[in-house]
């Protein structure tokens, strides 16, 4: 089991108006659990892992995040731990770095301790 503590921060994103047009900017909450989303839904659906295995995986990955959200940790079994660890450690955009807080976040992750 791996806990992860889920650390909030603010990220500046367009503001769009009626017609689409960016008109400034707006800040709007992020943690690592969006970064992960982002990385699953960016994948090409031709890579994404498929069997009944997988699909267990991922069903309770959804749940770790939905008492995430609540709890503020992510605790995951080892093999989803290994599941999303392997994922980012392929496939992170390498311009996240240049991003302080998903940096912080994503080594969080990768740095965490297994609890017994």
């Amino acid at each position: 089991m791996r806990k992860i503590k889920i650390e909030k921060w603010k990220s500046k994103v367009p503001k769009y108006d009626e017609e689409g047009k960016i008109v400034g900017t707006t800040e709007k909450d992020e943690t690592l659990l969006d970064a992960i989303n982002v990385l699953i839904a960016q994948k090409d659906p031709k890579e994404m892992p498929r069997g009944l295995d997988n699909f267990r995986t991922m069903s309770r990955i959804s749940k770790a995040f939905e008492k995430a959200e609540e709890t503020g940790f992510l605790e995951l079994e080892e093999v989803d731990y290994k599941f999303i660890k392997d994922d980012m450690v392929k496939n992170v955009p390498s311009t996240w770095g240049m991003n302080q807080n998903i940096m912080n976040a994503v080594e969080e992750f990768l740095n965490a301790e297994s609890e017994e």
